[in-house]
Order: structure tokens, then sequence, then C-alpha cells
């Protein structure tokens, strides 16, 4: 008897060693988890992937990467926010060789975390032969609205027009998204805020649009917030084209990732609940 009970606690003790706490846990529209076999699926059958990321958060980029690896054999096409449009001929000469990393990382305004969470992106593609997509409004396009509205825009030269959505830009103040970003806003410029979001929403799926035929699927790095509850760039694109087969993720952080909390359910079609503590790539 005694050794059954020793042997009863060994295997509990052995049990105990192997349970992992998860830094994170998949979860589909309806809350339920999936396993990341079934979102890579899902994929497959996109025309574009939205995938939004928490910008510092570490597994938002790991999975970016796995992601376009696991893409690989239907010739993606990447973009993201973190590069701007009039960026793309430099783009172009460094994914052909034309130009070095040093003159890369000199002249194309990169965001601080470029090196650890963008570049390894840049470089999947380089390496791959695949086109990279500069997305984003120019910020100081983006300033211009937020100073003086989408109207400051008919000011800019017909060379800068190139580099945004055309205008004029339709502006839905009613979507769930911008009314709650104008809340939290109103001393801070009022609706020019979410104008300002709306120009690089409009723009990003302006040029995802422009470039979606150059492969089979169309992989976009955004911020989680331009795409979250199917809106900001969703948005532009499903008027663009309603009939595009669009792939959503997004990222929040939470205390437990055990289940999906009331605020974070149904943002996307697969979110990403990340354990609050992971450590931050800046």
């Amino acid at each position: 008897m005694k050794y059954i009970i020793s042997s009863i606690i060994l295997v509990a003790i052995i049990s105990l060693s192997f349970i992992q706490k998860p830094s994170y846990i998949i979860y589909n529209e309806k809350g339920k988890k999936v396993k990341y076999d079934k979102m890579i699926k899902a994929m497959e059958e996109a025309d574009v992937i939205l995938f939004g990321e928490l910008h510092n958060n570490p597994v938002s980029h790991w999975l970016q990467l796995e992601i376009s690896k696991a893409m690989l054999e239907r010739s993606p096409v990447f973009g993201a926010e973190m590069f701007e449009a009039d960026n793309q001929v430099m783009m172009d000469e460094y994914l052909s060789g034309l130009i070095s990393g040093q003159n890369f990382k000199d002249q194309m305004r990169l965001w601080k975390n470029n090196a650890t969470d963008y570049q390894p992106l840049v470089e999947l593609a380089k390496d791959n032969e695949r086109p990279f997509i500069a997305s984003n409004v120019p910020r100081r396009y983006a300033s211009v609205v937020f100073r003086e509205g989408l109207e400051g825009l008919e000011k800019t030269s017909d060379e800068a027009k190139k580099w945004m959505a055309p205008l004029p830009i339709e502006v839905d103040l009613e979507l769930p998204g911008y009314k709650a970003m104008l809340e939290m806003g109103m001393a801070h410029g009022g609706d020019n805020i979410v104008k300002s979001q709306a120009l690089k929403d409009a723009t990003m799926a302006y040029f995802i649009m422009q470039n979606i035929d150059k492969g089979d699927v169309f992989i976009h790095f955004n911020g989680t917030y331009h795409s979250n509850n199917f809106e900001g760039i969703y948005h532009y694109l499903k008027q663009a084209d309603p009939n595009l087969s669009i792939v959503t993720v997004a990222s929040v952080e939470q205390e437990s990732v055990d289940s999906v909390e009331t605020e974070n359910a149904g943002l996307a079609d697969f979110t990403l609940v990340i354990d609050e503590d992971m450590t931050k790539t800046y």
C-alpha cells in the first residue's frame, strides 16, 4: 500500500513538473480556443491578412514572422504600417540589392524597434524575392489633418497626393472604433484626431488594393487598433471590394490567458490573448 501511495505521489510530482504557463492562447471570434494550425488553414484561404499587433509585444512579432514563413508557398505580398509610402522607392531598392542595409537604415525613417521587430520581416521578403509595400501615409500629412482637418490635404502637391488614399476621403464618425477615439480625444483636436486616423486606415487599405495582384495573398502588419472590430483598414478594404476574403488577427494583453475578457471578445477572426507580464521590446 505504501508503495502504491508513493508511486501516485511520484507520478503527481512528475506531472506537475511538465505543467507550463502559456504565454498566449489563440481564440476565434466566438471566444473559443483554437489551435495555431487552424488559424493558418483559415489564412490559406484569404486574399488579405490583417495582423493587428501590439507594437512592443514580442509574441505579436514572433507570430508575424512565423505566419509569414508559413504563407511563403502562397507567394505573399507583404506590407506594413511601419513604413511610409514615400519611401517605397528605397524599400524596392533595398529588396533588389541596389542599396545597402546602411543606406536603408539611415534614410527610411525606421521605428526604434525596427531591428528586432520589423527588419526580420523585410529580410524574409528580400530572401524570398517577395514585394514589401510601405503602406502608411507619410506622418507629416497625418499631422496636417490633425491641425487642419482633411481639407488641409487639398493644399498638398499632386506628387504628395500619390502617397495617400485618393481625396476626398470619406470618414464614418459613427464607426464604434472612431466614436471611442473621439470620446477619448475631444480635448486634443476634436474629430480631427479621428480623421487623422482615418487617413492612415484609408491609405493603408488603398496601397493594399493597389498591390494585391502581385501575389496570392497580401499580409499586412499594423497596430491592432487599425483593424480591431473589423473596422479601420478592414472597413476601407471592404468599401473597395466587398468580395475580398479578409482574415483579421487582434492582439491583447490580459492578466490571465485562460479566457477572453468581455472587452476583448469578438475583436477579430483570431485574437491572441497574451500574458500581460510578457517582456516588451521597448
